[in-house]
């Protein structure tokens, strides 16, 4: 019996120094991947259009909050009810370190007045940037802002706007406001691709498009076919809240007067009669008497292009909604490509949906 304990003490001290070698391990290298800096950094999360503003709390409450918010916030063109562009969320830097998750976000917007040496923001941005930036900045106006990425999680976006006085701060947001829009675009297409074609591609209907029209667009594989005649695909995509639409034609390129806003409308209007409800002579139209139809010229796969935006509304029925419409000059081929996409979302935010199908219709190669 003595023998049979002795063994089994042994086994036990056997296992007790595994054990205790493991979790020294364990512990040694969680300690030595701290100090050597090679603790895993986190994925950033948060919604599209989401951009957090870091700034001191009297700077946020004041004329250059205020600035912000009539610009960053101010209506995404055109929709039925107005959404701002971006959706601001603020923070102190006290507030950011207070809580791990707020520093894993993927957008954010630091601002600081630099000659406020007193201010958290300043002393932020000064460490990030350095002293050498800090003293450009004050040296040379035109130098104020700066770009960062992955400050605090992986694909993080940050953004350094900063001015010698508040006055210089807000003439700079006012400035940067389009390369900002810009900027948190970009890094939101990412995340904009990943929810689009979360289910893949539909080959069937890029093949569809392809042998139809001429061009190579991705196209999610929840959208389906709802007509190919006279010329005209139009394809769905339906759920319980949303119903999302593109439609593509081609003209041949006659002369210049076609590259206009004119020509879009009319255009867009003639393609109103393959969209109806049940109800009689109901069809789909422009409607730029509630809102008005921008058109702007852009480049899309580096070809001339008329971009459009406005809303819609079915005569004779209360439907309504927002669309954007691409005219894109194809000379290779002497012909016009139309690409529009609508939505129909009633009670629903339609921003997103409309970057939806904006981001599709980008992928679109002739």
């Amino acid at each position: 019996m003595d023998g049979k304990n002795n063994i089994q003490m042994t086994r036990i001290k056997n296992y007790l120094i595994i054990a205790l070698s493991i979790l020294t391990l364990t512990y040694c290298s969680e300690e030595t991947q701290k100090s050597m800096g090679l603790k895993p950094i986190p994925n950033s999360f948060g919604e599209i259009n989401e951009l957090v503003v870091v700034a001191d709390k009297d700077v946020w409450e004041g004329h250059i909050g205020d600035t912000l918010r009539f610009y960053y916030s101010s209506a995404y063109p055109i929709l039925p009810q107005p959404e701002p562009i971006l959706d601001l969320r603020h923070f102190t830097p006290e507030q950011l370190d207070r809580a791990q998750d707020r520093r894993e976000l993927r957008n954010y917007m630091i601002i600081a007045n630099i000659n406020d040496s007193s201010s958290p923001t300043t002393m932020m941005i000064s460490k990030d940037i350095g002293q050498e930036k800090i003293r450009q900045a004050v040296e040379d106006p035109s130098f104020n802002s700066m770009v960062g990425r992955d400050k605090w999680a992986k694909n993080q976006l940050i953004i350094y706007q900063f001015g010698v006085s508040e006055t210089a701060l807000i003439d700079n947001l006012k400035t940067n406001l389009s390369a900002i829009i810009k900027r948190v675009r970009k890094a939101d297409s990412q995340k904009i691709d990943a929810t689009v074609f979360f289910k893949g591609e539909s080959n069937s209907l890029m093949n569809e498009v392809k042998n139809s029209m001429g061009v190579n667009m991705r196209i999610p594989d929840d959208f389906f076919l709802a007509m190919n005649k006279d010329g005209v695909i139009w394809m769905r995509k339906e759920t319980d809240k949303v119903s999302s639409n593109i439609m593509i034609t081609k003209r041949v390129y006659k002369d210049e007067n076609q590259l206009s806003k004119g020509y879009i409308k009319s255009l867009r209007d003639s393609l109103g009669k393959y969209i109806a409800t049940d109800i009689p002579n109901s069809y789909m139209k422009i409607n730029d008497t509630d809102l008005p139809m921008l058109s702007k010229p852009v480049k899309m796969g580096n070809q001339y292009t008329i971009e459009a935006r406005g809303i819609w509304e079915i005569v004779n029925d209360f439907m309504g909604g927002a669309f954007v419409t691409y005219l894109i000059h194809n000379p290779s081929n002497n012909e016009l490509v139309f690409i529009d996409g609508f939505v129909h979302a009633p009670g629903e935010n339609k921003r997103d949906h409309m970057q939806a199908l904006e981001h599709i219709i980008n992928t679109i190669r002739l």
